[in-house]
């Protein structure tokens, strides 16, 4: 479902033309996400699937800062894009540091990836909730982006039964980025799947 946002988020901004009510600082986030956590794209390989897929994810989260900050710049409005970089960039740094694997510098930058992927659509959901609509298209990305990290939650049930493994750094941010995204998911499966229009309560 990852994939399927980032697709939906392309064809967005390159049918549209604009790059209006995509939040520049969750994409700039999430490009941090991707960077940090797929550092061992050029050092370890362990399928061809595996390392296509990271560079999709590193390459496409760069390109789409492109259109938004160099294409497209003149429909991207920074004066709704207001939450602060460092009131998320600061605390995962910390909590990296404190809670992880082992203290090893992929394993600190692994979770650093896992807390901040967690609250990285945080400065898109403010930025919503300042305009209080959006269009359908952008609107289904989050959508999908929602549901993305939604199903993860039975995967770790499969795991744990099936596999005897549970990682709780990954679960813990799973739990608090699917929570982050239960109003909107709320309203976007009550109103914008039966056809309706998106619009937050007043």
């Amino acid at each position: 479902m990852h994939l399927v946002s980032i697709i939906i988020l392309l064809l967005k901004i390159k049918k549209t033309r604009s790059a209006a009510g995509i939040s520049f600082k969750s994409q700039a986030l999430y490009t941090i996400v991707f960077v940090t956590r797929y550092l061992d794209l050029f050092t370890k390989f362990v399928s061809l699937y595996n390392t296509v897929m990271k560079a999709f994810f590193i390459g496409s989260s760069i390109y789409i800062l492109y259109l938004m900050k160099v294409q497209f710049k003149a429909t991207w409005d920074p004066k709704l894009d207001t939450l602060r970089y460092e009131y998320l960039l600061i605390p995962c740094a910390i909590l990296s540091l404190i809670i992880n694997q082992s203290f090893t510098f992929v394993e600190i930058l692994w979770a650093f990836s896992i807390y901040l992927e967690a609250v990285a659509i945080l400065p898109q959901l403010f930025q919503l909730t300042r305009t209080g609509e959006a269009e359908n298209i952008t609107i289904h990305y989050l959508g999908a982006l929602g549901m993305y990290r939604a199903l993860y939650i039975p995967n770790w049930i499969y795991r744990y039964y099936a596999e005897d493994h549970l990682d709780w750094i990954a679960v813990v941010s799973g739990v608090v980025q699917t929570a982050l995204y239960s109003d909107f998911l709320y309203i976007y499966v009550t109103r914008v799947l039966k056809g309706k229009s998106f619009r937050l309560p007043a």
